[in-house]
């Protein structure tokens, strides 16, 4: 997926990855030349290691 559909799938937006790019802490991504792609698998294995329980207590593993 592009950045743009990568977003839509998280549902945060593109400068948002765009910015986790940068300063990390997002999900990881594949570079081809210019191009960045995300894949499915990826994206599930980020937004999978955000879970939490509560407000006060880090992600869960």
């Amino acid at each position: 997926m592009n950045t743009k559909e990568a977003a839509g799938y998280v549902r945060l937006g593109k400068p948002t990855l765009e910015r986790f790019r940068i300063s990390g802490g997002g999900p990881v991504y594949v570079k081809l030349g210019s191009a960045v792609r995300y894949r499915k698998a990826d994206l599930d294995a980020w937004l999978a290691s955000r879970v939490t329980r509560s407000t006060s207590e880090g992600a869960v593993a």
